[in-house]
């Protein structure tokens, strides 16, 4: 137990636990996407995948993944502030002028991108899993909810600005998870650098044409 704790509290096991958090929550993001792409398949399709998701194991499995997810989210913020807090303590007294050299913009808005992420996240469960923000919810059909939930302009600008923050926030989050947990070889970090990418923009525009395809009419 003193092992243990003495790891969480060093920066090193901080940011180990931040970046295998991450690992669990950027699979669960691209399984999120996954799934959501059966709506381009018609109502039967992502009806029959949430109803899967509720069912599967009697409908433990989706408790099973909501106690692990919401773990990870904890642990992640937890380790993220943490180091954050460390590294102002260090620093002192802040700079006068701030000079970008050695960083990019992705990394650079980490820490509020991760806010807006959590704020849209909280959101994202009030407007589709329990309805409670959402004019026109159904209990059960997905997709009617889906379509109604985007025929809301505002509604649907609010889920791209924050599809672009996670993009940003993929961007950096995944290279920084590969050189943390070890993937810092030079035969291996151009492939970390395009994998980064890759999960990056394929999350983004994924997840960005959802709402685009119900305000075009793509689907209905």
């Amino acid at each position: 137990m003193d092992s243990a704790g003495g790891f969480a509290r060093s920066s090193i096991g901080r940011k180990v636990i931040m970046a295998s958090t991450g690992v669990i929550l950027v699979v669960y993001v691209i399984g999120h996407m996954i799934g959501n792409l059966q709506v381009y398949g018609g109502p039967e399709g992502i009806n029959a995948y949430g109803k899967f998701l509720h069912t599967f194991i009697h409908g433990q499995a989706i408790w099973v993944a909501r106690i692990v997810l919401l773990t990870a989210v904890l642990l992640h913020i937890w380790s993220a502030t943490s180091l954050t807090l460390t590294s102002r303590k260090a620093r002192g007294i802040g700079y006068r002028e701030q000079k970008w050299k050695e960083s990019t913009y992705a990394s650079r808005t980490m820490r509020w991108g991760g806010v807006i992420i959590l704020l849209f996240v909280i959101y994202h469960i009030l407007h589709f899993t329990t309805g409670t923000v959402h004019p026109d919810f159904v209990p059960g059909d997905v997709y009617h909810n889906f379509v109604a939930g985007f025929r809301v302009v505002p509604v649907s600008i609010v889920y791209i600005v924050a599809m672009i923050a996670l993009g940003l926030h993929l961007r950096h989050g995944v290279w920084s998870m590969f050189q943390t947990l070890g993937v810092s070889h030079p035969r291996y970090i151009g492939a970390a650098h395009v994998l980064a990418w890759v999960i990056a923009i394929a999350v983004t525009v994924g997840n960005i044409s959802f709402p685009l395809a119900v305000l075009a009419g793509v689907v209905k």
